[in-house]
């Protein structure tokens, strides 16, 4: 018998909405195994608790998500509360306090999905972006002086220290030297302007590599590189970067293979000292929050990144296959895919045709 203890965080905005449809997805997986069971805890944390009880989560909000194998989280913010305040005080705690240093970000051009990107195909668009996340141009280092006159003054420091960039480096490596692709690590950079914090970050990388001599290697200003995911996506198989670097470029990776409704992510704690979180990365969404047509699979999508991290054998593969079978059919689909089917129809099909590839298989 499997037990698996899972913290859920629904959040603001969509994020209710989508998470349903992931709890589905595990209630459905431990009803077909006899041998796997969720034991999940719901948690009413976010904006409306902040606009109720003054803080995103209560003080012991840590360590009672402590207890749990795992995290699904669905998304953070409300016009209602600075983006200062809920995500510096629910997120990024958790992120930092459970050493979340690994934000692992599919970019995968699914089956059926149309990219942006004219004449790209599945085989194109297949890699993933490893950003760190715990430190780098995100530290909670700096502060304003001289606030409200003229001579208003704000610093915001970056902190990039050895421990950090060489134990995210690493994974990156690794990652890269397992990969049954390209064996290629990009390292994303702007040593030619940040003249302290990427020198550095370049000289760690560069150390490191000597243990990696199967691993192709190459660096790019993260100005170029953007402009690369662009004009050749088909030349990246692991894509490492800062803090600030790895959430930009993924933002742009999600719109190259059609939006953000599509992506994925893991909060990742390698040595599983703490729980890691899943979520998908699209926020809150106020603009259609309540209206039930969110797109669910990023949710469903990291909820198998989750199950593979649990140990839980070839789940993820057939929720994505499900994904992209669902999505050919083109009968339901939420209207960023072009349909008109709601939230919980997407879900509700992409999880039949799950219980079908698993019998098949």
């Amino acid at each position: 018998m499997q037990n698996f203890s899972i913290g859920v965080i629904a959040g603001d905005g969509i994020g209710p909405e989508v998470i349903n449809e992931g709890v589905k997805l595990l209630n459905e997986i431990q009803e077909s195994n006899s041998d796997i069971v969720f034991d999940m805890e719901f948690y009413d944390w976010g904006c409306e608790y902040y606009l109720e009880h003054g803080v995103m989560m209560p003080d012991d909000g840590i360590e009672t998500l402590k207890k749990h194998d795992a995290i699904l989280f669905g998304a953070v913010g409300a016009k209602e509360v600075p983006d200062h305040i809920s995500v510096w005080e629910l997120i990024l705690p958790i992120r930092r306090s459970f050493e979340q240093y690994v934000n692992l970000r599919p970019i995968k051009l699914l089956k059926g999905v149309k990219s942006p990107l004219a004449g790209r195909s599945p085989q194109d668009i297949d890699f993933v972006v490893v950003r760190e996340n715990t430190e780098g141009e995100y530290s909670n280092s700096g502060g304003l002086l001289h606030s409200g006159t003229p001579y208003e003054l704000a610093i915001q420091n970056s902190v990039f220290t050895r421990y950090g960039t060489e134990r995210i480096l690493k994974y990156a490596f690794n990652l890269a030297n397992e990969s049954e692709g390209k064996k290629r690590l990009t390292v994303a950079t702007k040593s030619n302007a940040i003249n302290f914090a990427m020198p550095f970050w370049d000289e760690v990388a560069k150390e490191i590599s000597i243990d990696f001599s199967d691993v192709e290697t190459d660096y790019y200003h993260i100005d170029a590189l953007a402009a690369y995911f662009v004009m050749k996506p088909d030349y990246f198989d692991v894509v490492v970067g800062s803090n600030l670097f790895g959430d930009i470029l993924t933002d742009l990776g999600a719109a190259i293979v059609g939006g953000l409704g599509l992506a994925p992510s893991a909060n990742i704690n390698p040595e599983r000292k703490y729980p890691s979180m899943f979520e998908p990365i699209h926020g809150s969404a106020p603009d259609i929050a309540g209206k039930g047509i969110a797109n669910p699979i990023a949710t469903l999508w990291s909820v198998g990144m989750m199950l593979e991290f649990l140990d839980i054998p070839y789940m993820k593969e057939n929720i994505v296959d499900a994904i992209e079978s669902v999505i050919e059919e083109g009968k339901v689909l939420t209207p960023d895919l072009g349909g008109e089917s709601s939230t919980s129809e997407l879900g509700d099909r992409i999880i039949s045709k799950f219980k079908e590839i698993i019998k098949l298989n």
